[in-house]
């Protein structure tokens, strides 16, 4: 894939220097498209976004609406089996299971909502300097194939053991697992985009390389973006879940929806409660993200 994308030529000398506005056949020729909020509200894209709504507003105002702290230790709480004062039981040091799911979405959220738009920016400015210069575009794509070379979770464990476990370390991993992503789809979509009928027509009324590119060319590539930033999201939550699992995550006592699922999973047979809360709520998310990226996917091929 580097192969084919690199062997197009990126030169940004193509979009012509000119500053004279569009004229009206320009404009006319651009493609009407669907705003991709739209397709989160239609379809899969509704369940979607109810599943990882309701999520969100667990962690934000679950802590409202429990009766204990997280980390509180209740007299005589051991393993108790779910109930209506304790939803999803007690765990094996008395704390109620409910309070640390709704902590953990609160963690977990908070990790993916800033490491996964960090990373995409970081990708999208990186992926448009080395498709407007090409010396540039050969060094960045090395450096991308570096990173894609190392699955997330070996990455992961990698950056831990030179950082230190912990959110912070987390929010890194993710950040730069996705940065060459959306590098790439940035690179894709402008180099397939510049050659469209209406770029070629600005082109040609002298509109400027700056003025194509945020007038024309980014607005278009906003699509294929919003695709993989919902699956960016899934993958964020799956990549914290993952490392925390393990261990070289979140650090406890702080909740995270992977450290509860590995706290559980000594007691799969005799209280599977345990690791159930935690494993609803991060079905929902990963669920609820893909089913929106395939809304806006579906609605990008049909226009």
């Amino acid at each position: 894939m580097t192969t084919t994308l690199s062997s197009v030529d990126s030169s940004p000398t193509d979009l012509g220097p000119g500053l004279i506005p569009e004229s009206p056949s320009d404009r006319d020729s651009r493609p009407i498209r669907r705003p991709v909020w739209k397709s989160v509200f239609r379809g899969s894209g509704l369940v979607g976004t109810f599943l990882v709504l309701a999520v969100v507003l667990a962690g934000v105002f679950g802590p409202l609406l429990v009766s204990y702290a997280p980390d509180q230790q209740i007299d005589g709480a051991y393993l108790l089996a779910p109930s209506s004062e304790h939803w999803f039981g007690t765990d094996d040091v008395n704390r109620d299971v409910l309070s640390r799911i709704v902590s953990g979405i609160r963690v977990d959220l908070l990790i993916v909502a800033i490491a996964v738009p960090v990373g995409a920016a970081v990708g999208t400015l990186v992926g448009l300097v080395g498709v407007s210069f090409r010396r540039a575009d050969g060094v960045v794509q090395r450096v991308f194939d570096v990173i894609l070379a190392f699955p997330a979770l070996i990455l992961g464990i990698a950056l831990v053991a030179i950082l230190e476990p912990g959110a912070v370390t987390v929010g890194i991993v993710i950040a730069i697992a996705e940065i060459p992503i959306f590098g790439r789809l940035v690179r894709t979509s402008v180099l397939r985009v510049r050659e469209q009928p209406y770029v070629e027509a600005a082109r040609v009324s002298g509109a400027g390389g700056g003025r194509i590119l945020f007038r024309h060319v980014l607005p278009n590539s906003v699509e294929a973006l919003g695709v993989q930033f919902a699956l960016s999201l899934s993958l964020g939550v799956f990549i914290s879940g993952a490392l925390s699992y393990l261990g070289i995550g979140v650090v406890p006592p702080t909740p995270s929806l992977g450290g509860l699922l590995a706290a559980g999973n000594g007691y799969l047979e005799t209280d599977p409660w345990l690791a159930l809360g935690p494993l609803i709520v991060v079905s929902a998310l990963v669920l609820g993200l893909y089913l929106i990226a395939q809304s806006i996917s579906s609605d990008r091929r049909s226009q």
